[in-house]
């Protein structure tokens, strides 16, 4: 059974959108004056939108859909087209693009991605506008995200259920086609990308988080080859450094949920040919593996107590976890000191599989101790208050850091659990 399907990580939520006021504070006044009597016309709705000096919300950002995805088989899974999000960038970030790969789990039956056709992960027809404000690395907001504000951002919407990696068709219980083709969807978008203005970028970073963190890794190397040599292209996984590991009960649980991916959907063609020289393809589609042959600079953010794995690569459904367990992985702070301990373990795994980081001169890391699941996308885990830190600095400030390359060696690592007092309890989980 595949891991349950994570939650719309970027419909920011009211209260996370950032409301922007670029009024005088001497104008204030007047200024409400006029929106009181603005409100009061009957056909004031266009009027309202307009109104950003009130910190009225900003305009979402629309979908677009995929032109010519049926032509191209580069399609959802119930066959729709894709869609993707496109913010066009000012200023001195004219020509510099980040592209990011939305995640969303993955489906490894085709029960389970038959199931998903009802729902935006599996077909356009679910997949409504969306807020870039408040939403981290791709805010426009020169304040909360100084590195990348006026850049033109990409959100490329997630509905194949593979990462962006597979191309073949299954049939459904009902009859009906199933559309495995994400690598086409992933090929398309960018081919399309590159004809409004990618192609003339002086820099380019491609970005995912979760499902669309691995998505990333496993194509880094041929987003970065599509550019030439003195394009600055880099790459930021957030979230997407899925282990391979034991869970509670012993069993390889997570690796069933990849072997059933990567056979259901083909993603032969996405994996390193050296890792299938050598290993089963299943293995070659771990982090773990991946990270090894990737020659494109890249930035690995993760938590070691990533909140998501530890509630289903290593607490799954099919552990049989306990009561005791159940709460431990709703919630960190649960955990007795023996939890803790596995948790540790897991923790460990992940420092060990990422030391292969440390011998690439151009890679950083930011491996916080934090119970949270992406946090570039989200303003208050990116670059806030109350973000997480390591070395006295946010996660934005070190990925700014690393990709202008203001300092070296940008490879942070924090201490075990519970030991960061910058981990708020209020970061998204």
């Amino acid at each position: 059974m595949a891991p349950e399907t994570t939650k719309p990580l970027l419909l920011t939520p009211p209260q996370q959108r950032q409301r922007r006021t670029g009024c005088r504070a001497w104008a204030l006044a007047v200024v409400v004056a006029a929106a009181v009597l603005v409100l009061m016309l009957p056909s004031a709705g266009p009027l309202r939108r307009r109104m950003f000096c009130l910190g009225a919300p900003p305009e979402p950002v629309e979908l677009t859909l995929l032109a010519g995805a049926t032509d191209k088989g580069a399609v959802c899974l119930d066959g729709t087209p894709p869609g993707y999000h496109l913010q066009r960038g000012s200023g001195d970030g004219s020509n510099s693009w980040i592209i990011h790969l939305q995640g969303g789990g993955w489906c490894s039956t085709l029960k389970d991605c038959s199931n998903r056709r009802m729902s935006m992960y599996g077909s356009s027809n679910f997949m409504k506008p969306m807020w870039f404000a408040g939403a981290g690395i791709l805010d426009s907001d020169q304040l909360k995200n100084p590195d990348f504000y006026n850049w033109n951002k990409v959100f490329v919407r997630y509905c194949d259920g593979a990462s962006f990696s597979g191309d073949a068709e299954g049939r459904a219980q009902d009859g009906s086609t199933l559309y495995f083709r994400g690598l086409r969807i992933y090929e398309a978008v960018i081919h399309e990308l590159m004809e409004k203005g990618l192609a003339n970028a002086t820099q380019a970073l491609l970005t995912g988080c979760s499902a669309g963190g691995l998505a990333t890794l496993l194509h880094c190397d041929d987003f970065s080859a599509r550019f030439p040599q003195e394009v600055s292209v880099k790459c930021l996984a957030d979230a997407g450094f899925f282990l391979n590991v034991k869970d509670i009960s012993g069993e390889r649980s997570f690796w069933s949920v990849y072997d059933g991916v990567v056979h259901l959907q083909n993603v032969r063609e996405v994996l390193p040919k050296d890792c299938l020289a050598n290993k089963e393809p299943t293995e070659c589609f771990f982090p773990a593996e991946l990270i090894k042959s990737i020659r494109t600079p890249t930035f690995i953010l993760n938590s070691g107590y990533d909140s998501w794995q530890i509630r289903y690569v290593l607490v799954p459904g099919s552990s049989a976890p306990n009561k005791a367990w159940l709460s431990c992985k709703e919630n960190i702070q649960n955990c007795s000191s023996t939890q803790i301990e596995v948790l540790n373990g897991f923790r460990n795994a992940m420092v060990n599989d990422l030391k292969v980081v440390e011998d690439k001169e151009d890679w950083g890391m930011f491996i916080d101790s934090c119970f949270t699941h992406c946090q570039t996308i989200y303003g208050i885990s990116w670059n806030s208050p109350i973000s997480p830190r390591l070395g006295n600095k946010t996660i934005a400030e070190v990925v700014g850091a690393w990709h202008y390359r203001r300092s070296q060696g940008v490879k942070e690592i924090d201490c075990e659990y519970p030991c960061n007092p910058t981990c708020s309890s209020r970061l998204p989980t």
